[in-house]
């Protein structure tokens, strides 16, 4: 277990595979502009949180991602927990960005469509400026910040947001380590009468599961708790939620 300097609560260590997966985002983005293929991991990534995220929601991201593991690991030691401003939930913006940025990369691979070196270099170019963007907003709110934006994790919300939520167990405390842990902060308690929070960009890292002292929390299929709550863009909603 590590004790944060941001909240005086444990937390577990990150796991082993995650230094490695941000090494991996890491050598991408300081390696990629000699060697371009190297580039290619970023739409590899890409395909597998799409996917993933049809099959479980944003388990991928909260995961398998290697950005995301980058923020967990060796940003998560120095970056802030301030509350993310509640209008990066809005599903329009996150669309528009996706828009914005999908068809960006798609103007730059179409100017030389018959390089592998080339589109190497723009994938490399795309991830070097998304992730710049991340280290800007974990270094102003929360570490996984650009999570909430973030084009694949959009996708994976709106293809299988519904398809796990964090049940929460007549135990809880209300002592609120799951909450001050979370990677985006998410209010878990505000859903203790609920008993479960169904909130579709859920990272499922079960951060907030391990914290808990009295293991009030678990990541479930909802089918024992009724259908999916959308948070949308409802701004009662996302202040609930962030």
């Amino acid at each position: 277990m590590k004790i944060s300097c941001f909240t005086n609560s444990a937390f577990p260590t990150p796991a082993l595979y995650r230094w490695v997966l941000a090494s991996v985002m890491l050598s991408v983005i300081g390696f990629g502009w000699k060697y371009p293929m190297l580039g290619f991991v970023v739409p590899a990534a890409m395909l597998t949180g799409m996917l993933g995220g049809a099959m479980r929601g944003r388990y991928v991201c909260g995961n398998l991602c290697p950005r995301g593991s980058f923020f967990d690991s060796f940003f998560a030691s120095f970056a802030p927990r301030r509350p993310i401003p509640e209008r990066l939930f809005g599903m329009k913006l996150r669309w528009a960005l996706m828009a914005g940025l999908m068809g960006f990369m798609s103007y730059r691979l179409a100017q030389n469509p018959g390089s592998l070196a080339h589109w190497g270099l723009v994938f490399w170019q795309m991830c070097l400026v998304t992730t710049g963007a991340a280290v800007v907003l974990g270094l102003l709110y929360r570490p996984r910040t650009w999570c909430i934006i973030c084009p694949v994790g959009t996708m994976a919300n709106a293809t299988g947001g519904g398809k796990r939520l964090l049940a929460i167990a007549e135990s809880c405390r209300s002592c609120n380590l799951c909450e001050k842990n979370c990677p985006v902060g998410y209010r878990i308690g505000d859903f203790k009468v609920e008993g479960a929070m169904r909130n579709p960009d859920c990272l499922q890292c079960a951060t907030c599961v391990h914290v808990c002292p009295v293991a009030a929390l678990s990541i479930q299929k909802p089918t024992a708790f009724g259908p999916r709550v959308d948070g949308g863009d409802k701004p009662e909603d996302a202040q609930r939620a962030a």
